[in-house]
């Protein structure tokens, strides 16, 4: 493969330093107390709209990307785009919405008519609502739109599970840093595989460690207890932006961002009544609605915005003749959890609906590669509980039971269908893994054999590798894990996937890679083969 190009830099560069004497609003305010992670532009106007919060990109396409912000007051959003990142010539400006408290002062604007396969430059103006005159300092960012056609390389990211289990942003650490060493291997995309946020985890100032000394983390009002109401699922995802190295990496990497069950609550399924002391709100139903207003608005996916009930978490992005990203929804769907040896389930992990939109998509794909992403790994354990389990597996390694019977269908379809050049990502464990599934390992053989590989987390505790289950006859040849529940990010540093999509011969990568420590594992699968 060639070098990684070089034609991007850090787009933020020394632009964001709070000045010390402002006055924002409460979950800035809280980062305040650590000016390392402080960062908005440098030249404030406080009687101007500013964002903050910086920009993000996602939807990319070949013609049209969408473009997202937020404001510290009622703005106009505007968006003007050049190929130039000096913005000298052939600048086109694009009106957004007005931007209110409706929606957080978030907004997306869609921009059309982009060349395929360029590099866009944007930047985000946000202006008075009355006067447009009057406007604040431009936020920068960048993306590639997708080619046109199969001789570019693909680069993506993948990975999931950001300030988990007390984990936040510790300024002593520089932050999260991982997104810093991921903007810089330049992808395409960054594939967001769940658990984005942690709504039902607080972030208390400290935390202990092994040895005795403490982890500090950046605090706010709204991460101080289980997130309820919609104010408080806000913040949730405001938290996570206070970091430097993630709005750094959101200006320069579009996000293709996926739901789990973290952004609700551990566990979580549709009718669920909670028996959990911490929550005045026991209907999961209420919390998941809340949830998905706050990720549609604080993640640039247009269907999801101001809690549209027609929109889907699950879609497909065509990522030009290479690459289609078939993202799952494994929660919203589901049956509750259980035992999982039921002999029918047609509800499934994926509700009815889901799974025929699956087979249907993955049928009519034609590009060489198609990449389900999956919310919840296969073959691998999780339980809820002692006598429940969580994900597809569930400990039985003989004919599919339970969720398993959906998974064998879909399966069953993409080997009598002859669709060539799956393979599954996934997170949601953290530990990172590559798991490869035959039919003459497994107890259900009618399927071609095929890769899952897992990666996580990006910013959480780390635990131990989970058993697998041989229904679909797995074989681990690849983990690396926490020896312990629940270890801090500082000791068992953050891993992410990479995947890369070679333009001239069409062979796919597969790399797994941690925090500083580089590749641990690779896996190089061949083009237009049924199963591998």
């Amino acid at each position: 493969m060639a070098p990684l190009p070089h034609t991007r830099r850090s787009l933020l560069g020394g632009s964001l330093a709070v000045p010390v004497g402002l006055a924002l609003s409460s979950a800035l305010t809280g980062a305040l107390a650590t000016p390392a992670h402080a960062a908005v532009p440098a030249f404030v106007r406080p009687d101007r709209p500013n964002a903050f919060w910086g920009v993000q990109s996602g939807e990319i396409t070949a013609h049209s990307a969408t473009v997202w912000t937020r404001s510290d007051r009622p703005a106009r959003m505007y968006v003007e785009t050049s190929p130039s990142e000096s913005f000298r010539y052939a600048v086109r400006r694009h009106r957004g919405p007005l931007l209110g408290p409706d929606t957080d002062f978030t907004g997306t604007t869609t921009l059309r008519e982009l060349p395929p396969g360029q590099q866009i430059h944007y930047r985000v103006l946000l202006a008075d609502p009355d006067d447009p005159r009057r406007s604040g300092e431009p936020v920068h960012g960048t993306f590639r739109t997708a080619p046109a056609s199969r001789r570019r390389d693909v680069r993506f990211l993948w990975s999931g599970d950001l300030a988990g289990q007390g984990w936040g942003i510790n300024p002593e650490l520089g932050g999260y840093r991982v997104f810093d060493e991921m903007r810089q291997r330049d992808p395409d995309f960054f594939l967001f595989s769940g658990d984005t946020i942690y709504a039902d985890g607080p972030i208390q100032a400290s935390v202990p460690l092994r040895d005795g000394t403490l982890w500090h983390n950046v605090t706010t009002e709204e991460k101080a207890k289980v997130a309820e109401t919609l104010a408080e699922f806000r913040g949730n995802f405001r938290y996570n932006l206070l970091d430097r190295n993630l709005r750094d990496f959101n200006a320069q990497v579009p996000v293709l961002a996926q739901w789990d069950d973290h952004e609700v609550r551990n566990n979580w399924y549709p009718g669920q009544i909670l028996d959990d002391p911490r929550y005045t709100v026991k209907d999961v139903d209420t919390l998941a609605g809340r949830a998905r207003r706050a990720f549609g608005e604080y993640f640039p996916v247009t269907d999801l915005r101001g809690g549209r009930t027609e929109g889907r978490m699950y879609r497909v992005m065509r990522h030009g003749p290479l690459l289609d990203v078939f993202v799952l929804d494994m929660r919203t769907h589901r049956d509750p959890n259980s035992p999982g040896r039921q002999t029918d389930d047609p509800i499934g992990i994926l509700g009815p609906e889901q799974l025929a939109w699956i087979k249907r998509e993955l049928s009519r794909s034609r590009a060489t590669w198609k990449v389900i992403a999956a919310d919840m790994p296969l073959g691998i354990v999780v339980a809820d509980g002692a006598a429940n389990f969580e994900a597809v597996a569930q400990g039985d390694p003989s004919a599919p039971l339970g969720r398993e019977l959906q998974i064998a269908e879909l399966l069953r379809h993409i080997k009598h269908q002859r669709i060539t050049g799956t393979l599954w990502l996934t997170a949601d464990v953290h530990y990172t893994a590559a798991n490869h599934y035959a039919p003459e390992r497994a107890a259900f053989s009618d399927f071609a054999p095929f890769w899952e590989f897992v990666s996580g987390p990006i910013g959480a505790g780390g635990f131990p590798s989970g058993r697998l289950d041989a229904t679909f006859g797995p074989e681990m040849a690849y983990v690396q894990s926490a020896p312990f529940a629940n270890m801090s990010p500082s000791e068992n540093p953050p891993y992410y996937g990479e995947v890369e999509i070679d333009g001239e011969g069409g062979e796919l990568t597969v790399r797994l890679r941690r925090q500083g420590g580089g590749v641990l594992f690779t896996r190089t699968l061949q083009p237009g083969r049924v199963g591998q």
